[in-house]
């Protein structure tokens, strides 16, 4: 059966720990976390489509671009309040970068294998 329900202060919402650790739990400090975590979604979006973006664009198709991701992670970061979207971020960005550096340190042993074998 259904208990009663006891009439105890309302629960906040589940949060992730930086959406905690900035104080997004109280109402106060809210804009505050929200701000700080829309620039961490932005700062780490850039970095992820700059590592993981293999063709140079023009400029005005990579303004484009960004005006999209900037209104886009407005949403984004709501939804990072409840799910590591900011974790997920950082762990893409460290995929990528480990990526690029061994891609880049493959090619110059390539080439120094190359100049030695001539």
């Amino acid at each position: 059966m259904l208990s009663a329900v006891n009439n105890t202060e309302p629960v906040a919402p589940d949060m992730t720990p930086i959406a905690q650790w900035l104080g997004a739990t109280d109402p106060e400090n809210f804009l505050f976390a929200f701000v700080i975590m829309y620039i961490i979604i932005n700062a780490l979006s850039i970095l992820v489509f700059n590592l993981g973006f293999a063709r140079k664009l023009p400029v005005l198709k990579n303004v484009v671009i960004y005006a999209v991701m900037f209104f886009g992670n407005i949403f984004i970061t709501f939804l990072a309040l409840s799910l590591p979207i900011i974790e997920s971020l950082f762990i893409a960005a460290l995929v990528l970068g480990i990526y690029k550096f061994q891609l880049k340190r493959h090619k110059n042993d390539e080439q120094k294998s190359e100049e030695e074998h001539y």
